[in-house]
């Protein structure tokens, strides 16, 4: 705990890592809020869910387009700007509720779409904020770490606001993403950053080939995030203890957490593209388990120990980005990253609901452990594609041979 108290105590770290959290919590308040108020408002379920997933989609979707602006344009402009559209396309669900639907559809896109991408903007500033890798990469684990506080605490606070009201718990989940905000984009870090100029291509972190690898591999990863968070629920109604379910989510995430401060406290031999595979194979590895869906004082352990591997895993896929991303792409890289684990949670819902179907609660947290080994085959058979590009000469630009070699390894 050393370590991270000591880069906390650096200049700008605290603030950006409070205040990215900060305007992070709607990304664990928004679906939960938005079904309460649906639901409040005499909506149905499956408008309720259906307007829940629209939101997550959306979110996935908005990731990538607004981290390419903040690469051209830098931060304070696009994040500021994202997160008041995101707070007004709350406060419009507040203010028509589920009737009209169509209404109710472009408010949840607005507010999905225009999340500020907090998240990638961190993850680009810390290489400039920091003294060296070594502290990069404690940051980035203890950023794996602590989001994990988000998805417990957002929907607690949802709950308590909504006790007034969902209009509220709508009006404080926008709120609290423009006051995030506001602390990251004032901070002098932020307004100083800016992108390297890029290639004119379409395509921009995508032409790397090892982040293609490295998106489809987490995007498997997301399918058992969205198995779990579903299974966890079909779980807690076959005990008749509809608590397991928070309780379950809960275990995982003290497990994440627990792996996340432990990865990042120590140096780790060996490159990290050769040490992911290793962490996704103990990533699916602990999922496994899950689908004998033993009794809970089994079954609490097994969630615990089924995060453990997790945080770990995202520090290690964010060091990678940092090396794998084409120059002036790296903040639209990391808004990748969060989109493909959305879009692999939404399909992993699907699964399921479908493995729920077909085999009650085991088969629905099977899913789980196959979207683990689906993660680490997709990893293995592009493990040549994630060995990193050397870095660029410190004038900025890079030499011919350099090039070259980024573009053998990038399959262009």
């Amino acid at each position: 705990m050393r370590a991270y108290v000591a880069l906390l105590r650096l200049p700008h770290a605290a603030r950006l890592l409070g205040g990215t959290l900060l305007g992070r919590l709607p990304n664990g308040m928004g679906a939960l809020a938005i079904v309460l108020h649906v639901r409040a408002e005499g909506g149905s379920y499956p408008l309720a869910g259906a307007l829940a997933a629209v939101y997550g989609l959306a979110t996935a979707a908005g990731q990538p387009v607004l981290g390419r602006a903040m690469d051209r344009f830098g931060q304070p402009w696009v994040l500021l700007g994202s997160a008041w559209a995101a707070a007004a396309g709350f406060v419009l669900l507040a203010a028509v509720g589920a009737d009209p639907p169509a209404a109710a559809v472009a408010a949840v896109v607005l507010a999905g779409f225009a999340t500020p991408p907090l998240e990638a903007g961190l993850r680009a500033l810390w290489p400039a904020v920091l003294p060296g890798p070594a502290h990069v990469r404690a940051a980035y684990a203890l950023d794996a770490a602590s989001q994990e506080v988000l998805f417990t605490a957002g929907p607690l606070i949802v709950v308590a606001a909504a006790a007034l009201s969902t209009e509220a718990a709508l009006w404080l989940t926008g709120a609290l993403g423009v006051a995030g905000t506001l602390v990251v984009a004032s901070s002098p870090p932020s307004r100083r950053w800016r992108g390297e100029p890029r290639a004119a291509d379409w395509a921009g972190p995508l032409r790397s080939a090892g982040m293609r690898t490295l998106l489809t591999a987490l995007g498997c990863a997301g399918i058992a995030l969205g198995v779990y968070s579903v299974a966890v629920v079909a779980y807690a109604e076959r005990f008749g203890r509809d608590a397991l379910s928070g309780m379950l989510l809960a275990a995982m995430s003290a497990g994440a957490l627990t792996g996340g401060l432990v990865y990042g406290t120590r140096p780790w031999p060996g490159e990290d593209h050769r040490r992911l595979p290793y962490l996704l194979g103990a990533l699916a590895v602990g999922y496994l388990p899950l689908a004998s869906a033993p009794a809970p004082p089994v079954m609490l352990p097994l969630a615990f120990l089924s995060g453990i591997f997790l945080a770990p895993t995202l520090a290690c896929s964010f060091t990678l980005v940092d090396r794998l991303a084409p120059r002036g792409t790296v903040t639209e890289a990391f808004a990748w990253i969060v989109a493909a684990i959305g879009v692999g949670a939404a399909a992993g819902s699907a699964v399921a609901g479908f493995g729920q179907d077909l085999a009650g609660v085991p088969g629905a947290f099977a899913g789980a452990g196959a979207g683990g080994l689906l993660a680490l085959a997709v990893c293995l058979a592009g493990r040549r594609t994630l060995r990193p590009v050397p870095p660029a000469p410190a004038s900025g630009g890079r030499d011919a041979p350099a090039r070259r070699r980024e573009e053998e390894l990038n399959g262009l």
